[in-house]
């Protein structure tokens, strides 16, 4: 049994171990995210403009290759748009889904 002497020495090696583990638990999980997300958000605009880029140099070429004229250009500017509107509506039906997949409950005995 502790004696009421120790019982100082035990509420301070209390609160820094909590103190801690708070820290252990949350700031350091806090970090990794925050570094986690910075990352993602970087990735998502140099693939953006990389896409951009790419539209816009297809675009050029387009237009080099059909004849002269403003129906011409206007043609290239429009099959762009339409391959690109046909491109994000690929990727967002093959991108992840929003909702979880539904695991059968198991509610003892066989499944």
């Amino acid at each position: 049994m502790t004696t009421l002497q120790e019982l100082p020495a035990m509420v301070s090696e209390f609160v820094e171990l909590a103190k801690s583990y708070l820290r252990q638990e949350t700031v350091k999980q806090g970090k990794k995210l925050g570094h986690f997300a910075g990352f993602s958000l970087g990735a998502a605009v140099l693939w953006a403009l990389g896409v951009v880029l790419l539209a816009v140099a297809g675009l050029r070429g387009l237009v080099a290759l059909l004849p002269e004229g403003p129906y011409w250009e206007a043609l290239a500017y429009f099959i762009v748009v339409v391959v690109g509107v046909a491109l994000i509506a690929i990727l967002v039906k093959l991108g992840p889904k929003s909702e979880p997949k539904e695991v059968p409950a198991m509610t003892g005995g066989r499944p």
